[in-house]
Order: structure tokens, then C-alpha cells, then sequence
């Protein structure tokens, strides 16, 4: 069953194409072909590879969203990176959508009346679920007879207890869908059943905190496969501090500005999701690499923003931990938690008291899925690879 993924993202745009057998089961394949757009600083990149190897790398000036992911997914069937022979060699798309809101909380068959339930909560998450119904959309007129499945990434968390996804104000707040809801459940579900499986254990006997640390992070904390906490809330702007966002912050701090500065909530919106967090701080970059550079030229500012991440990853753990009442398994995953040794180091330090030892050689030099933990750990710390589309084109074979 040829199965295609669209990963959605406000900036970017992922797309990947599985074969996998009905209720595919096992560890990850690699795709047979997988695309990416990124949009940045008004230019488009794309890169497109097949399992052959073949590629194509092009960068131009951005154009529209809809007709250069359109030109891209073509490459599917036509062109030098082509591994079908026709559209309709695919049986169904899936599709990532960010936010499902309070009823879309299992994987759906997409209808007139999913996709106006998706729009009815994209006010909360604007960037990412638009995106998601414009892929939609493009599907229906590529792949007209083709089902589609939604897959989303709240849906994990539709288990956290109430007294974790009520936020302390008047409970009307409540009654009108305010609540915390959470992210990258799709990511922090499979990583915990990977690790699980990775310690030769039943998940149902463990205790698991998933560290999704990319350009958006956040953790959940998985109590016998199932979240009973995490970090973001109501909007992928809770909690850590990210890339370009600023995670919390003191809600007063934003009446302060309003009121001193006459900041509208535009300005504010924009200044909390896009010039905040790494950038904001370290006034270099939003990527780790680039303030790991700076840091190492001594720039005050480039470390400042290292231990300020590091800060907020070590107390959000242990509140994980808290919430869980201790911990088996530690895992690290997305590009941050994959590719840096030197914040699993640093977030690993003060985690002694919880049982945390990392090994340093292994920490520095793993590539793949391995445990990174000493023999003298009581805690199993883990780095995982995200798959995220593998994962989805698995819902898709249960579909």
C-alpha cells in the first residue's frame, strides 16, 4: 500500500511517500520519496530525493505556498526523482494537522465535516492548521478519488487528567474550550513506545518523559503509554523556550507592555512567536548550531540563550517528573534533542537527584536510536529519531 504523508508546517512543508502493508506494524522504513519546501527570509528551497539517491536542490524567491507544493508532489510521477507511475498508484494521504481542538482527538476520515472542524479551531493555531487544509485541499484536486486522513497532533494528549488542562482562571474559561491542550503528540507518542521497546519493556510498567526538542519544544510525561502532562497549553507557545518563541512568560509582562508601551496584540503575537526565544536573546540565530558557534567565540549574549533554554528544559523536566512520581526513561528526540550532545549534557547535569547519569562517550557520538545512559544509571536515557510521517502513514494502514 502506497501511503502519502503531508506534513504541514507554517514555514515548511514535508512530504513523504511510504509502502507499507496493512496494519503495518515494526520498526520505521524510509520512504520511497520524500519532498521539503522551506520558505525563509522571502526564499524558497526545495529538496527532493528518492530511494535511488536522486535528487533535486533548487532556491528561488518565494512564490505562492499552493502552486510550489503543488509542482513539488508532482515530482512523485514525473521527472527525474519519479517512483510512480501514475497518480493514482497512491491509496490514501495523510495528512499531520496541529491542532484538533476538543472533539478531533483520534486519527479521521477526512469529510466536508472534518475539515470545518479544523477550521473552526485554526483561529488557535492559524498558521499551522491553514496550511493543513490547504494540503487538503491540493489533494482533492491532484488526487481527486484518493481518502485522506487527518492526524493530530493533540490527539495524544486527549488523556491528560482535568487538573492538568484546566488553566487557573474563571472557569468560564473553561466552558469555552480555553484549556490546555498540547502538541507534537504524534512525535511524543511513537518516541515512547520506541524507547519502550528500545529497554526490552511494556510500556504499561513505565514511566517516560519525551523531550521534543526542535525549532518548537515541548515534553510530555507518559504514565503506562498514556500523557498525563506536557508543556505546551492552548497554543504551541507554552512552556519551553524555542527557537523563535518564548515559551511562558509572565502574562503581566504583556499588560505592562500594552499599557506602557501601547502594544496592540499583533505586535505582541509577533514579538512572542517570532523574534523571541534563541533569536531573541542571543540576537544570532534561532538555530542551536549557529549559538553554539557564537557561544564558542565568546559571545555573552549566544551563552546567555544557551542557559536560558537549558534552564527552562531542566525545571520542566523535573515538573514532568513531579507529575509522573518518578521516572524510568528519559528521552531526547527532533533536531535539537537528536543532534546536540552539548544540551542532553547540560539538561542531564542537574538530574542526578532523579537518577539521570549520562555516559559522555556514548552522549558524543550516537547517531541513531541508542541509549545513552551509564550502567550506573537508575534512569534510561534514550535519543530517538522523530517520525513523524512514518508514524502517520501507519495510522493511515489502520484507517
Amino acid at each position: 500500500m502506497k501511503i502519502l504523508v503531508l506534513n504541514s508546517g507554517s514555514s515548511s512543508q514535508k512530504s513523504a511517500l511510504f509502502e507499507l502493508e496493512q496494519e503495518s506494524a515494526g520498526d520505521p522504513v524510509p520512504p520511497l520519496w520524500e519532498g521539503k519546501l522551506d520558505w525563509r527570509d522571502q526564499k524558497e528551497q526545495q529538496h527532493i530525493r528518492n530511494s535511488s539517491n536522486k535528487e533535486i536542490r533548487t532556491e528561488k524567491p518565494a512564490g505562492d505556498r499552493q502552486t510550489s507544493v503543488e509542482a513539488m508532489l508532482r515530482n512523485l510521477w514525473s521527472g527525474p526523482t519519479a517512483v510512480l507511475s501514475r497518480p493514482n498508484d497512491v491509496a490514501i494521504v495523510g495528512h499531520r494537522i496541529v491542532h484538533g481542538g476538543a472533539n478531533l482527538t483520534q486519527p479521521a476520515v477526512i469529510t466536508p465535516e472534518v475539515k470545518q472542524a479544523i477550521q473552526d479551531v485554526s483561529a488557535i493555531a492559524p498558521l499551522h492548521n491553514q496550511a493543513g487544509l490547504q494540503g487538503i485541499e491540493l489533494i482533492e484536486k491532484l488526487l481527486p478519488n484518493v481518502r485522506q486522513v487527518a492526524v493530530f497532533d493533540t490527539g495524544f494528549h486527549r488523556t491528560l487528567p482535568i487538573e492538568a488542562h484546566v488553566y487557573a482562571g474563571p472557569y468560564e474559561w473553561y466552558e469555552r474550550g480555553i484549556r490546555r491542550y498540547g502538541f507534537h503528540g504524534i512525535n511524543h507518542e511513537y518516541c515512547a513506545h520506541r524507547a519502550a521497546k528500545m529497554v526490552g519493556r511494556d510500556i504499561a510498567a513505565l514511566k517516560i518523559i519525551t523531550c521534543h526538542l526542535g525549532n518548537g519544544c515541548s515534553l510530555a510525561a507518559v504514565d503506562s503509554g498514556r500523557s498525563v502532562n506536557t508543556t505546551m497549553g492552548f497554543t504551541p507557545l507554552e512552556g519551553l523556550a524555542m527557537g523563535t518563541r518564548a515559551g511562558s512568560v509572565d502574562p503581566g509582562i504583556l499588560i505592562h507592555l500594552m499599557r506602557a508601551d501601547s502594544q496592540g496584540y499583533k505586535q505582541l503575537d509577533e514579538t512572542l512567536n517570532h523574534e523571541s526565544g534563541l533569536l531573541g536573546i542571543s540576537g544570532v540565530s534561532s538555530d542551536m548550531r549557529e549559538v553554539l558557534r557564537a557561544m564558542r567565540a565568546a559571545n555573552k549574549r549566544a551563552q546567555l540563550a544557551f542557559d536560558v533554554f537549558v534552564h527552562r528544559l531542566q525545571t520542566e523536566i523535573g515538573a514532568m517528573a513531579a507529575s509522573l512520581g518518578g521516572l524510568d526513561v528519559l528521552v531526547f528526540t527532533a533536531g535539537i534533542g537528536e543532534n546536540s550532545p552539548e544540551v542532553r549534557a547540560a539538561a542531564c547535569r542537574k538530574l542526578g537527584f532523579l537518577g539521570v547519569r549520562l555516559d559522555d562517550a556514548k552522549n558524543s557520538s550516537v547517531k541513531r536510536d541508542d541509549e545513552i545512559s551509564s550502567s550506573v544509571s537508575r534512569v534510561r536515557v534514550q535519543m530517538v529519531r522523530a517520525q513523524e510521517d512514518w508514524a502517520i502513514a501507519r495510522e493511515c494502514t489502520r484507517m
